[in-house]
């Protein structure tokens, strides 16, 4: 069977919006479930600890593991390694690990250009409501709009040579399952009730999903929009500080499409990264090696250049 066979992609596209739905529409519905416990009393720490927990496994899934490693290749680690990775980052409930790294590889290529999945800019009136609209498409509009989907053979051929991560892909459903399992499984532990799990159900998955893929979404939308772009990249990536928790690193997007194969996104000393701690301390522990990092010299030039003016010619 020939490696396009063997990764599954979802049968048609109306499938494939309705399972975008599904996703996008009911967590907030729940949230507001969730909000209504919380608000008369019944949030205990045990859902807090169950939707921190989960929300760090699940996004360093996606910003250390779909990202970094998968993406962009910024450092290597053992198979097992990349095994867990890839399925904390499926467990996030944002697509299986090649379609998603195909999707972003391609919006490096066309980043706010003709071709580019989920750029607020490209194919949007100008003014406020054209504005609106752009951001609306690159948070959550592309994932129902009819554009070309990534060619996992195309953007994603190394990944689907490895038979795991193939296998990993196509058991998507399952890790998510999984993902939600282990909230409902710490509620238990915490608690000691099937009530405690079901609240733990609630929000280390129901309510961490909502919340991770906002975080997520951002970086296509506000981080394409506001803030500052200390380098030139040629598109309209920016840095956005206060996104930087939530994303764990990941909205010094300028700094990121300056140098997409670094590690590090947060190449400034205050710019918080949580994301390459988490590589800085595998690679303490002989679990990550061969990580990419930008030198000082190398930053300062870049960002020297672009603030470089014309030389005045008579």
């Amino acid at each position: 069977m020939s490696d396009e066979l063997e990764v599954q992609q979802f049968p048609n596209l109306m499938v494939d919006r309705i399972a975008n739905a599904v996703v996008t529409v009911v967590p907030p519905i729940l949230l507001i479930l969730a909000a209504i416990f919380s608000w008369g009393g019944l949030l205990q720490w045990s859902d807090v600890a169950a939707f921190v927990i989960t929300y760090l496994l699940c996004g360093l899934g996606i910003t250390v593991g779909f990202h970094r490693l998968f993406t962009h290749r910024s450092f290597k680690t053992h198979r097992p390694t990349r095994w867990l990775i890839a399925v904390l980052g499926s467990a996030a409930v944002e697509g299986p690990v090649i379609e998603w790294v195909a999707t972003h590889r391609k919006h490096h290529q066309f980043s706010d250009q003709a071709g580019d999945p989920h750029s607020p800019h490209v194919g949007h009136d100008h003014g406020f409501i054209g504005a609106i609209k752009g951001l609306f498409h690159a948070h959550v509009g592309w994932a129902f709009g009819s554009m070309e989907p990534a060619d996992p053979n195309r953007y994603a051929k190394d990944l689907i040579s490895e038979p795991a991560l193939r296998f990993i892909n196509n058991a998507f459903l399952l890790w998510v399952l999984v993902g939600l399992a282990l909230p409902f499984g710490l509620g238990y532990a915490f608690t000691g009730t099937i009530e405690g799990a079901l609240t733990g159900l609630l929000w280390g998955g129901v309510v961490r999903i909502f919340v991770l893929h906002h975080a997520t979404f951002s970086i296509n939308s506000l981080c394409h929009f506001f803030g500052p772009s200390p380098y030139d990249t040629g598109d309209e990536s920016r840095n956005l500080a206060w996104l930087a928790v939530p994303t764990l690193g990941e909205s010094w997007h300028n700094n990121h499409h300056a140098f997409p194969t670094s590690a590090r996104h947060g190449l400034g000393r205050f710019q918080l990264d949580f994301s390459a701690i988490v590589i800085d301390l595998m690679e303490k522990v002989g679990l990550a090696w061969d990580v990419i990092r930008i030198s000082p010299e190398k930053v300062a030039d870049k960002k020297g250049a672009t603030r470089q003016e014309p030389v005045a010619t008579n």
